[in-house]
């Protein structure tokens, strides 16, 4: 497994981010594995080379977060591991159980870090920002979080390229830890981010992580139209039938395709490798319910794209409106 620096950092990842939100009770979600049907996953993964896992707090409400830490306990050295988890969403509908107050982010903090079963979180994201707790309040929590050394480094989820630099000028302003990473929202089917937050990130030196790096499955080529529900993930996910909707969407789907059976790849491994393509992402982060589509991923790092065959995925793309936010701050 090919592995990168995580923007600025000094940490080693590897080009294939394992996202674990996969992986918890099935009682969340239906198309979630359960702990025992999780554990193969997690053992291909980390023999593959894999050393970098991204779970959040709100996945499964915290089992995940257990599952993840148990399976890394048993095959993966915690040395060599970047382990990352999220803040945010809420774990309940009780007063102060989400957000990203200080109270709940403390809080939030050594929950997670008892779920995973680990001394210190390497990776500790903001889920999304919060409209209700000033940006100052949220930042000088996480600072505190890497004063007290419960969390090594600080990631930051979609928002807002000029939020994003709001909130990298006030850490640098008090002298507080900043945002190392963003995880947004980026595939070949939805590219609005390279206008202003993905030029932010490469001259701020930050490692970009994207989520739904295949666009909830549509990249990996199995369905057949626009809304198709013909997988578990499809009929119960919801996300895909407000994030992709556009005709142009599919023509996306059809030059993943075409190059793919040109090249002899799966069409998801071809839409990994054009990721990998991109210099300013530092690892794409990628789910698995079938052992292939790991599979898949694994293999997408070897994959090198022609210039001719990179015009061809982006060919079809057509501008879209922002998605995949949170509401405005007010």
């Amino acid at each position: 497994m090919q592995t990168t620096l995580l923007g600025n950092t000094g940490l080693s990842v590897s080009k294939i981010c394992f996202g674990c939100m996969t992986y918890g009770d099935p009682q969340w979600r239906p198309w979630v594995l359960d702990e025992g049907d999780s554990e193969p996953f997690f053992k291909r993964a980390v023999e593959a080379g894999i050393n970098f896992f991204d779970t959040a707090n709100m996945y499964s409400l915290g089992r995940s977060e257990e599952i993840t830490g148990k399976w890394l306990k048993k095959y993966a050295n915690g040395e060599e591991t970047v382990l990352a988890t999220k803040v945010h969403f809420p774990m309940s509908d009780r007063p102060n159980m989400g957000g990203l107050s200080r109270k709940n982010i403390q809080q939030a903090c050594e929950a997670s870090l008892k779920r995973l079963n680990v001394d210190v979180i390497d990776l500790y994201q903001i889920h999304r920002l919060d409209p209700d707790t000033p940006i100052e309040e949220t930042l000088y929590a996480l600072n505190l979080l890497v004063q007290q050394g419960k969390v090594r480094y600080l990631g930051a989820s979609s928002m807002y390229a000029w939020e994003f630099m709001q909130a990298l000028n006030i850490s640098e302003s008090n002298g507080w830890a900043k945002f190392s990473t963003m995880q947004n929202h980026y595939n070949l089917i939805y590219r609005e981010e390279e206008r202003e937050m993905l030029p932010l990130c490469v001259n701020q030196g930050i490692g970009v992580i994207p989520w739904s790096p295949l666009a909830r499955g549509m990249l990996a080529g199995t369905r057949k139209k626009l809304g198709d529900d013909s997988t578990l993930r499809s009929k119960t996910d919801g996300l895909d039938k407000i994030l992709y909707t556009e005709d142009s969407d599919w023509n996306v789907v059809d030059a993943v395709k075409e190059v793919a059976h040109q090249r002899g790849d799966k069409p998801a491994q071809v839409a990994l490798a054009w990721l990998h393509s991109q210099k300013c992402i530092a690892a794409p982060i990628v789910g698995a319910s079938k052992l292939y589509q790991l599979e898949d991923a694994i293999e997408s790092v070897e994959i090198s794209l022609s210039d001719e065959e990179i015009k061809l995925l982006e060919a079809p793309y057509r501008p879209h409106s922002v998605k995949g936010l949170p509401r405005a701050r007010r």
